[in-house]
């Protein structure tokens, strides 16, 4: 009994198969396409709006929003096929995940903290090392308020070091202040997506896979065909 359904059900795809076109496949395909393209940018839309919501949580500065915000996209990012146009050395390229951003802000507070502690230590220092890291501070950070400097800008930067630079224990100075600055790298963010998962964009791109497969397979065949004729007819 399970053989003869099993025969029927070969004997009626065969059956449709014969009476599909290849024209028809075509047809079928664009839409396939279309919906593909959709859905993966639907899937974009919705990861730039995750790693939008983390930037909004770093501006804010709350820790535990910064998490959460974190964990939301990169779960997102992993169980979807999440195709992205990032620049990299001036040239345009395609990756899967969210490309690389920073928690610049994270950073900053995180710098100017390390940096304020710093301050106080050499300010507390009963050397002159206190005074001439004051005195500089004194002079830039007016400066850095009327232009809108930060403390890794370089306008800020080349204020301090000329001013620190003034006296003979410059590098001594300089190399206390930058000690506990914490590394960018710590505040780098990159989420790697599946070039194929399991969800409606991956389901669509395996329709649109099957019936390029079976269009190619379909033309190679017919050309097949036409060499074969050419050697029939002219022996």
């Amino acid at each position: 009994m399970g053989g003869r359904v099993r025969n029927h059900i070969k004997y009626s795809l065969r059956k449709i198969a014969k009476k599909i076109r290849t024209w028809h496949l075509l047809l079928i395909l664009v839409p396939l396409l279309f919906i593909t393209a959709t859905l993966l940018r639907l899937d974009h839309i919705q990861m730039t709006k995750l790693r939008d919501a983390v930037m909004t949580a770093d501006e804010q500065g709350d820790e535990t929003e910064i998490e959460s915000a974190l964990d939301e996209l990169r779960d997102f990012t992993l169980s979807h096929i999440v195709v992205n146009i990032i620049e990299e050395n001036g040239r345009e390229k395609i990756t899967f995940g969210t490309g690389v951003f920073y928690l610049e802000n994270s950073y900053i507070r995180a710098a100017n903290k390390a940096i304020a502690e710093a301050e106080q230590k050499i300010a507390n220092s009963s050397t002159s090392n206190g005074n001439i890291f004051a005195a500089a501070s004194n002079t830039c950070k007016p400066l850095a308020l009327k232009n809108g400097w930060h403390w890794n800008s370089e306008g800020y930067i080349k204020c301090m070091t000329g001013e620190i630079d003034k006296y003979p224990t410059s590098e001594e100075i300089t190399t206390t202040l930058l000690a506990d600055v914490p590394s960018t790298e710590i505040y780098r963010v990159e989420f790697s997506s599946p070039v194929f998962t399991v969800s409606w964009s991956g389901f669509f791109i395996i329709l649109c896979s099957l019936v390029i497969v079976v269009i190619f397979t379909r033309f190679l065949i017919w050309l097949i065909l036409k060499i074969a004729l050419i050697f029939v007819e002219n022996p």
